[in-house]
């Protein structure tokens, strides 16, 4: 049995509490809840006519869920008296717990106090409005929501969310979305975000799953999450905030929670393949558009309006996107332009003008053909007129659908209504198309997103499950940090079998000179000791000959604590950064982009989780824009990127195996060479962390 069965799908529900508890058992009642509904209450002797109890010894039976609307001291006591009585779990509502932070000292320790007293009972929160079963009529949640009880063998998508009010927004949505679960996550002080959508799943009612996240309460939760959703086909829309410094602080004041680094976190979910959107309306829009097509097989769109103007803002709105409107084939060209006058101009978007409006078998016939051109979502962009204002609304609009209808189950074709203008869908039109199998999409915009967050999943399914994020090195250093210097950083490089080109420590200009005819020129000599070496001029390339690298020498003693002299890496095609930093939450993570100078410039990278396979390490680096490069860009060398490739998983390994001590590794620049001559580490900058045994 899974952990949250009872409390997800009660047959009993007590209620703890004054007027949130009160509305509990009006809501409850008005959803239609089958069940019993038992309130708690030391004076009245019934609420909204449901007989009150004293306490929970009191109770008929052991409550399947319980909803927990008394102040934070007393939460503990009830809390503790329900899991003793062998309740099925509850909802804390109170506030005042882990998140009230530096500003009141009780409230960690009354978190600690309230976990313990469930128990092996599960509990939601605390600091949060609870749940709502949609799917059966069972309704935890001290106040408004705009939902409805799904109709029998309805199906819906379930939500959870760390936000209760961006919870009961999105129930006053009026966009078609169906409902089956909706739950809030609080404080996840026991039971975390990631165990409440894993039983949420496994609900065959259930199509999609959406997560508003504030912070992953923990990685292998996530991780065993997204393999479930994959075995069940059940996609996950996540919204992620974060993005900015205001966000992250917000998420620690709010519950409490670790937000750790966003671009960490965009990489996790997508090596989970659970597509992010940034925006509420996006999110449920994908959602919507998840419930009815499932993941999209491609990225291939077509579009049809009546319109030029509206074809133009189609086009551009994909520009940047990987769903895109390809040019139609010469063959599915013909088949569509013999069904239009000849003053039609046939194209993806397709402006099929006015000639053939309220033409029914000819609006069939265009879109058929249109939509036969085998494309992964098709979409009709249509805004209604206003029905208190304009005439014969319903007969226009009606006979647009019923022909795109058409045309979608001959071609047995995935399809959306798009309107340009959000509230130019009405929403009975838009539960209309969702019973058709239709997806009426709200926004151009956010169906872009939809549909993006659709095809990125579908091709996230068709590649293996990544292995588990390796999290060995979360919280294993110590506070103290020191920094090797280049020659020590490269020889610990060299003995893990790195591709290091050969150098030596110098103390004097003589020694440099000597050791540089030693190694054979061309060389570098650099500073020791300094960081970013080419921002104070620490470093000289290209020395061909003895008295240059003395004079160097005697230039750069002053800036550092030593001289390095490394054979200089000639043939060079492009130069990548190869970063590692600690994540809290996840571990060593690994940026990979375009490096040199122009590194901060250029901001040309990609985060990638550990471990990476060389199949993860390829494909981040052709979706770095200076990949052509590496290609031979306008005949260029081609660079040698098997060696390339060979070098960063190399590095990464070395990192997962030192992964207790090192704190940072900037390699900055991987000098990538022309075909057959490798890729090297010209510069390393090494951060240790004091070991911590275990």
């Amino acid at each position: 049995m899974h952990k949250l069965k009872r409390l997800l799908h009660p047959k009993s529900i007590a209620v703890f509490g004054g007027k949130q508890a009160a509305r509990v058992v009006t809501q409850s009642s008005r959803i239609g809840f089958s069940g019993e509904i038992w309130p708690v209450h030391p004076n009245k002797a019934d609420v909204d006519g449901y007989k009150a109890y004293r306490s929970v010894a009191e109770l008929p039976g052991a409550p399947d869920a319980a909803f927990v609307g008394v102040n934070r001291h007393l939460t503990v006591d009830v809390v503790k008296a329900l899991a003793e009585r062998g309740a099925g779990g509850a909802v804390c509502y109170a506030a005042g717990f882990l998140e009230t932070g530096a500003y009141d000292e009780d409230g960690e320790r009354l978190q600690a106090e309230l976990v313990a007293a469930a128990g092996q009972m599960p509990i939601i929160g605390p600091n949060c409005y609870g749940l709502i079963n949609y799917a059966d009529g069972a309704l935890l949640w001290p106040d408004n929501h705009g939902g409805v009880k799904l109709a029998k063998d309805g199906r819906g998508v379930a939500i959870v969310t760390q936000s209760s009010s961006v919870a009961i927004h999105i129930t006053m949505q009026k966009r078609g979305l169906p409902l089956a679960f909706l739950m809030t996550a609080g404080n996840q002080a026991q039971t975390g975000l990631s165990e409440m959508a894993l039983d949420l799943i496994e609900d065959e009612r259930v199509t999609a799953l959406g997560l508003h996240i504030e912070a992953f309460d923990s990685v292998a939760g996530f991780e065993r999450l997204a393999a479930r959703a994959r075995e069940l086909k059940k996609p996950i829309i996540a919204m992620k905030v974060g993005r900015s410094e205001q966000a992250r602080q917000a998420t620690v004041s709010h519950t409490a929670s670790l937000a750790g680094s966003d671009a960490a976190s965009d990489a996790f979910l997508k090596r989970l393949g659970i597509a992010r959107v940034d925006s509420i309306p996006a999110f449920i829009e994908a959602l919507k558009l998840l419930h009815i097509t499932g993941p999209l097989p491609g990225c291939r769109l077509s579009s049809m309006s009546c319109s030029g103007g509206e074809a133009s803002i189609m086009a551009d709105s994909a520009e940047g996107r990987s769903v895109h409107f390809p040019v139609l084939a010469a063959d599915h060209r013909v088949r569509v332009k013999s069904t239009l006058g000849p003053l039609v101009a046939v194209a993806n978007p397709l402006d099929y003008h006015t000639f053939i409006w309220n033409n029914e078998p000819a609006m069939t016939a265009t879109f058929s053909a249109m939509v036969s051109g085998g494309f992964d979502l098709n979409i009709l962009v249509i805004d209604f007129p206003r029905r208190d204002r304009c005439l014969n609304v319903d007969e226009w609009g009606l006979v647009t659908l019923r022909s795109f209808e058409a045309a979608l189950k001959t071609n047995k074709a995935n399809g959306a209504i798009v309107s340009s203008i959000p509230e130019n869908l009405p929403e009975e039109y838009a539960d209309r198309l969702i019973v058709r199998g239709v997806a009426p999409l709200f926004g151009i915009p956010e169906a872009m997103d939809a549909a993006q967050a659709a095809a990125f999943i579908g091709n996230a399914w068709r590649e293996p499950l990544a292995q588990p994020v390796d999290t060995t090195a979360v919280g294993r250093s110590g506070t103290k940090r020191f920094t090797p210097d280049e020659a020590e950083g490269k020889e610990r490089l060299i003995k893990a079998g790195l591709p290091v080109p050969k150098g030596e420590r110098a103390n004097n200009a003589v020694e440099a000179a000597s050791l540089s005819q030693a190694l054979g020129f061309p060389v570098a000599l650099k500073a020791l000791g300094v960081a970013h070496k080419s921002e104070v001029g620490a470093v000289r390339l290209n020395l061909k000959d003895t008295e240059s690298v003395s004079n160097a020498a005697l230039d750069l003693l002053p800036l550092g604590t030593g001289l390095y002299v490394e054979h200089m890496v000639r043939d060079g095609v492009a130069e990548l950064i190869v970063g590692f930093t600690r994540d809290p939450m996840f571990g060593a993570v690994m940026t990979l982009g375009t490096g040199g100078v122009l590194v901060e410039l250029l901001r040309d990278s990609v985060i990638l989780m550990l471990p990476a396979t060389r199949d993860d390490i390829e494909a981040a680096l052709r979706g770095l824009k200076f990949y052509p490069l590496l290609e031979g860009y306008r005949g260029r060398p081609k660079a040698d990127v098997g060696a390339a490739i060979d070098a960063i998983a190399g590095i990464a390994d070395f990192v997962q195996k030192n992964a207790g001590e090192i704190e940072e590794l900037d390699i900055n620049p991987l000098i990538v060479c022309a075909e057959g001559n490798g890729a090297w580490i010209a510069d390393a900058l090494l951060v240790l962390g004091e070991k911590k045994n275990d």
